[in-house]
């Protein structure tokens, strides 16, 4: 195997963007970006495997790493694959509220020991959302401290109140924890823990069979990236660490038994280089993740309405559209790569928010309140 360090996937390689002549699309490759040389390169394989995590970034607050920007979704979506149930992104409750420093998740295990979600004003506020208050199911959690922030309007996080717990029984149970709160300043053993909910999982991806096979010839998608079925509107916890092993188990025994399908011998496809203007305005860049995040946070977030969700479809058409021009007007680096890749992946969970006429699992939409069962369910497609 040879490992190619610091590369950025920009774009698959496909049969269809060489000679779109035949019948499928077969995946050839990849073009991928040199952040050393600055250079691009065209790399060719018999089978392509996108294992890049999810998007959470795409929300304002998530517990998810800076790089979790859709890279492999987008790609995907842009060579043909075909996309389902990005609507249902799953938001942890509690997370760190912080201006200056990364979320930092805190552990539901906190409330499983006695910790109780309270306004800024230190109300608690749970018994009027569900009968196990501060212990009910992760979706309504954050529904509720999402509605205690909105009802709020000044003051963007509740709190987790810990103080009960003592010292010791903190820092036995939660070690890390209290290590992280304190180098912001922060003894939970005495103050209060600031929390907001934030993007945790997606349980949509690229549609794959149950060998990880997309939508196109010899390209797989194992991990957040894919979308099995297998978590339907919601996800069980620590289900999505089961879910790689096992399919990435699958794929290659398939592949091992039945080896690949041939794909048709085609030229060296060069990239098609973008402008040659220096991408050196970082302020422009900086600004429209912002912008998009922050769309996203406000109307696709945990609650959603038609009304939010047309606004942010608007707003979000016509920030591709400005980053198209700039992506083909500038020279690429990896900023523009990530904030090309996370508009697409806004671009489509709107669609997909859009589709779906009711409420179900960890996707509420106010006009559409209630759950339908009738025609049964289904998966929300796009392509």
């Amino acid at each position: 195997i040879t490992i190619y360090e610091n590369m950025f996937a920009i774009d698959l390689l496909t049969s269809d963007k060489v000679r779109p002549i035949f019948a499928e699309n077969y995946c050839l490759g990849a073009y991928a970006y040199d952040k050393t040389s600055r250079e691009i390169y065209e790399i060719r394989s018999h089978a392509t495997h996108l294992c890049a995590g999810g998007h959470g970034k795409v929300y304002l607050y998530t517990s998810n790493p800076d790089v979790a920007t859709g890279d492999g979704l987008a790609m995907g979506w842009r060579a043909g694959c075909r996309v389902a149930n990005l609507e249902f992104m799953q938001f942890h409750p509690t997370c760190l509220y912080s201006q200056k420093e990364k979320t930092f998740l805190i552990s539901e295990a906190v409330r499983g020991e006695g910790a109780v979600l309270k306004t800024a004003d230190g109300k608690p506020f749970m018994k009027a959302y569900h009968p196990l208050e501060s212990l009910a199911p992760r979706d309504i959690v954050a529904r509720a401290i999402d509605s205690e922030i909105k009802k709020n309007g000044t003051v963007p996080y509740v709190y987790l109140d810990a103080r009960s717990l003592g010292l010791e029984k903190i820092k036995a149970r939660f070690p890390n924890i209290y290590k992280v709160c304190l180098s912001q300043g922060l003894d939970i053993s005495q103050e209060m823990i600031p929390v907001v909910p934030a993007a945790h999982f997606s349980c949509g991806g690229l549609v794959t069979d149950d060998f990880g096979r997309t939508s196109i010839t010899n390209l797989y998608a194992i991990g957040e990236v894919a979308c099995t079925g297998l978590h339907g509107a919601n996800r069980l916890a620590s289900n999505s660490l089961l879910e790689a092993v096992v399919m990435a188990k699958r794929l290659a025994e398939h592949i091992a038994e039945h080896g690949l399908i041939p794909a048709p011998v085609l030229p060296d496809a060069p990239w098609r280089s973008t402008g040659n203007i220096e991408a050196d305005e970082i302020v422009v860049l900086t600004h429209t993740w912002d912008e998009i995040r922050r769309t996203m946070w406000n109307y696709v977030g945990i609650v959603r309405s038609n009304k939010r969700l047309q606004r942010a479809y608007s707003k979000i058409v016509a920030i591709r559209k400005e980053l198209e021009t700039y992506y083909w007007e500038n020279q690429i680096d990896t900023s523009l790569l990530e904030v090309r890749n996370l508009a697409d992946v806004a671009f489509l969970t709107i669609r997909c928010a859009l589709k779906r006429k009711e409420s179900r699992g960890i996707h509420f939409n106010i006009d559409y309140p209630a759950q339908v069962n009738s025609p049964s369910p289904i998966d929300t497609v796009i392509w």
